[in-house]
């Protein structure tokens, strides 16, 4: 009686000790697929990584090249303005591109070579306020055409810093750069020299609280 017994929890036991091994073996197949699986995700990741990292240095080449392009662009037009208008002149621009907290900036430096001798220096410190009007000028062009904006420039007394010899050729070339570019330019002015240089010319008089406005020409 006593050895049925003795078999009987013998047999109990074993069965019991097959339960937990057959469980632990499930736990650790679980555990090896859970394993494999996160393996897998973290290769997934890794290779996401290196595409998105390709990705951004693919994007940041780019842009490095449409900024140095828009850049170049800007020295021309702003060389070619300069030397239009002061045409007795050794005139140029050369920008100078820097990143602050991903924000990219652009300056610009005018410089002037007059018998070999170079200087260098922002246009309204050295160079006086018609410089200055000129590359304000042309820095509208440039923002307009780059962000395809309506070709227009408005310009209030504008040109008020320019010498007589300067008026001339300065009208001119914002003529020549409206037919090139198909721009408008509606300039507000008192000076007789930029009205009879324009295609279009109007005056407003005043007569008490009435406004007429005369077409000079055009």
């Amino acid at each position: 009686m006593r050895t049925s017994t003795l078999a009987t929890l013998l047999g109990c036991i074993v069965i019991n000790l097959k339960e937990q091994v057959s469980n632990l073996s499930a736990l650790r197949e679980s555990d090896l697929k859970k394993r494999a699986s996160l393996g897998l995700e973290i290769d997934s990741l890794r290779l996401q990584r290196e595409t998105l990292d390709k990705v951004s240095a693919l994007f940041r080449a780019l842009i490095d090249e449409e900024v140095n392009d828009g850049v170049a662009s800007i020295e021309h037009l702003q060389t070619e303005g300069l030397r239009a208008v002061f045409n007795d002149q050794d005139l140029s621009v050369k920008a100078e591109v820097s990143e602050s907290r991903g924000k990219i900036s652009v300056d610009l430096t005018t410089i002037q070579n007059k018998d070999g001798e170079i200087t260098e220096a922002h246009s309204l410190d050295a160079f006086g306020g018609a410089v200055t009007t000129v590359q304000s000028v042309l820095m509208r062009v440039g923002v307009i055409m780059t962000q395809g904006m309506r070709p227009l420039i408005l310009l209030d007394e504008s040109l008020p810093a320019f010498d007589d010899n300067y008026v001339h050729n300065m009208v001119q070339f914002l003529s020549d750069l409206c037919d090139r570019l198909k721009f408008d330019i509606l300039l507000v002015t008192h000076n007789q020299s930029i009205v009879e240089s324009a295609h279009k010319a109007y005056r407003l008089v005043r007569k008490g609280d009435e406004v007429k406005v005369l077409t000079i020409k055009g």
